[in-house]
């Protein structure tokens, strides 16, 4: 390994740990504002808890999409899934190749394949990824310690197109529909 290429990689992972102070609209079970960076991590936990389950997938690159599909809100910030608009994916696209822009071209390229990949939904490892953020999104909304007025029952219609596609996706969307609504039931 070259030295420049050495310097530009850890230059891309210290602009990328600016993912750990993004905050989300969701919070923890213990009431902190959950952060991007956590939320990619969880997710990358659900591909590994139920790698058994997902049958001829292949799991680093699944993997390599979880970890990269919001590594552009580092730049921007997230905007809450109520409040997405259709431009959302260009402006975070553009954020992410600006952050990846020093890395090597080859790598660059890896790494925007692989966020475009995620975006257009087309593949297995792509589609999977797609629903098992959304799911982890709900898990953590009926999980977290959020304000009085949080909206629950958002998660009830939230990405269902995302979470249809595959059998386990869609077994996990009833469950996680179950703890949702004893959530609203609970007040």
């Amino acid at each position: 390994m070259q030295m420049n290429d050495a310097k530009a990689r850890l230059a891309f992972l210290e602009a990328a740990e600016a993912l750990k102070d993004v905050e989300r609209s969701g919070f923890t079970s213990k009431g902190r504002p959950e952060d991007s960076a956590a939320h990619s991590w969880r997710l990358c936990l659900w591909v590994l808890v139920f790698e058994d389950q997902l049958g001829d997938v292949d799991l680093l690159k699944l993997l390599k999409i979880c970890i990269l599909h919001d590594l552009g809100e580092a730049i921007s910030g997230d905007i809450p899934a109520p409040l997405q608009q259709e431009d959302k994916s260009k402006a975070e696209r553009a954020d992410f190749e600006t952050l990846t822009s020093i890395l090597s071209k080859e790598q660059q390229h890896a790494f925007l394949d692989a966020w475009d990949e995620y975006q257009r939904a087309e593949t297995r490892e792509a589609q999977i990824a797609k629903g098992l953020d959304k799911l982890e999104t709900i898990l953590q909304h009926v999980q977290g310690a959020n304000p009085d007025n949080f909206d629950y029952a958002f998660n009830l219609n939230y990405a269902r197109d995302a979470t249809s596609k595959e059998t386990l996706l869609k077994f996990l969307r009833e469950l996680l529909d179950e703890k949702t609504r004893a959530r609203i039931s609970a007040g």
